[in-house]
Order: structure tokens, then sequence, then C-alpha cells
């Protein structure tokens, strides 16, 4: 495909800017729409920021893929209510706007644990999401299921606090010992996995996070 028109939501995260950053790089790409609650600095010719209220959408320029990698923690959202109106509402929402629009592919960043039976919300919520979205009727669906992701989480001014330091300290020095798909993947390996595959398949793929390891 050539003059591709893609959207991503969660392009300020630290797998989106990854996405963000290969498509930029992509010629075939032509268009990047990038929905986004406040206002980015960033310009390019390629990029189209819409600021939105992920609650009520307006209606969405004509698209080809979308990326999704919206996400955050209980903790910072405040509630499990408002966890679950980002990571689950917001997420459908643009799959939603974005299949109105024309989007044919969709690629999602979701958790090694998403499980709609799972007693963990956070891995409930994943799981429900996967769910939504496969009930939608687009032509492809890439989900990358990563587990602990690294990354430089300061250049996104999202500095660590001590406890995430001391978890990916612990997730390198066992990661010989782990099961391949508890081990922490880097965040570009994410982004390089989706970027490569959604133009590419047909149907629905699950990708383990072992798995994207061999990416980027």
């Amino acid at each position: 495909m050539t003059h591709r028109r893609v959207l991503i939501a969660g392009a300020t995260g630290l797998v989106g800017s990854h996405i963000l950053q290969r498509l930029l790089q992509d010629d075939t790409v032509s268009e990047i729409h990038l929905l986004s609650r406040r206002d980015l600095a960033r310009q390019h010719p390629k990029l189209h920021l819409h600021q939105v209220d992920f609650k009520q959408l307006p209606p969405l320029p004509p698209l080809d893929e979308i990326y999704l990698a919206l996400g955050t923690t209980i903790k910072q959202a405040g509630s499990r209510a408002a966890f679950e109106a980002i990571d689950l509402d917001a997420n459908v929402a643009v799959a939603n706007a974005g299949l109105t629009a024309g989007a044919k592919r969709l690629g999602l960043v979701s958790a090694m644990g998403a499980d709609v039976d799972s007693m963990l919300f956070y891995n409930r919520i994943k799981g429900e999401l996967e769910a939504e979205l496969s009930t939608l009727p687009f032509e492809t669906l890439v989900i990358a299921r990563p587990s602990f992701l690294l990354g430089d989480r300061d250049a996104l001014k999202q500095p660590q606090r001590h406890a995430e330091k001391l978890g990916i300290f612990i997730f390198k020095l066992l990661a010989p010992l782990l099961p391949i798909h508890l081990r922490a993947v880097e965040a570009s390996k994410v982004a390089a996995c989706l970027v490569t595959h959604v133009p590419a398949v047909s149907g629905e793929k699950v990708i383990l996070s072992g798995e994207l390891q061999n990416d980027g």
C-alpha cells in the first residue's frame, strides 16, 4: 500500500511515541492523524493533530489504519472507573470512529495477561478491550501483548518512580530465568511489531511478548 492514512491514539506514550517515529519515517505513509487531549509541540508535514474529548469524538478524516496505544494505570487515573474509561471505553470509541472513517486495519497495544476472565482488574479490562475489538468488522486486527515495558520514560517527561526502577532492575536481573513471555520487552520492539504486521496481514493475529523480542 502507498499513501496510507493512519491514526494514532496514545502517541505521547512509551509505545505510541515509537509507533509515531516509525510511521514518520515510512514513505508509504502520507498522513498521520494524532488524537490527543492536549496540544503537542511536534510538527511534521505528515502530522495532523486533533485535540479531542475521547468521550465525544468528532468525525474523523478518511483513514486506512488505526494504532491504539492509549493506556494508563489505576494510580494515574485515580480510580478503577477512570482507568476503565481510558483503557476500555476510549479505545473502543476510537476504533468505532475509525471504522466510520473507512479504516480497515487496526493494531492494539494490549498486555501479556489480558483475559476477560482474569481475577486481576487490569488484565480483565485489557481482555474485555481485545474481545470488543474482535467483534468489529476490521479486515486486520493485530494485538501485541507485551510484558513489562522498557524504554526512556524521562524523554517523554514520565519520570520513573523508585518502585518502577526497582522493577526494571529485577526484570533485567532475572531475565535469563524467566519464561520468554514474561521477560521485559523494549517499547521500540512492540512498536516495530505493530507497524510491520498491521499493513501486511489479514484477519486477527495475537503476538505474545516473547515473540515481540524478535522485532525492531
